[in-house]
Order: C-alpha cells, then structure tokens, then sequence
C-alpha cells in the first residue's frame, strides 16, 4: 500500500539526498535498532536463548534461522 503523493515522494527523496552519506546510514541504523526493539517487545519474556534468537532472526529476515547457525551458549 503506498498512499503518498508522487510530489510529497519527490520532496522526501530530495530532503534524504541533501544528507551525507554518514548522516542516511546513521538514520537507517537507528530505523532497524528501533525495528529490532519492537520485534524484542513483541517476543514472549519466557523464550530461551536459543528460542529468542531463533524467533528475533525470523521476524527480521522473514526466514528460519539457518539450521547450521553456532550458537554460544
């Protein structure tokens, strides 16, 4: 679903090129660190480690964790 204006696209688009390079990857990690502590919320407080990475990696990437991922624990 995309409800915004071609102009108002247009407008945004030229408000992020005028930033740095450093300043849009700046933004876009606090974007996926905000992404990631609702994802962290929304989990059951119950989960073991193994359990809680597995479903954080899932609902980040949208696939399973790879079954040959080394777990530290």
């Amino acid at each position: 679903m995309n409800d915004t204006s071609p102009e108002i696209e247009k407008l945004h688009r030229q408000m992020v090129m005028r930033l740095t390079p450093q300043e849009r990857i700046e933004i876009a990690c606090e974007m996926f660190a905000a992404a990631r502590d609702v994802i962290i919320a929304s989990l059951p407080k119950d989960l073991s480690r193994r359990e809680f990475k597995r479903q954080l990696y899932y609902r980040t990437y949208g696939e399973p964790l790879p079954e040959d991922f080394p777990f530290d624990e």
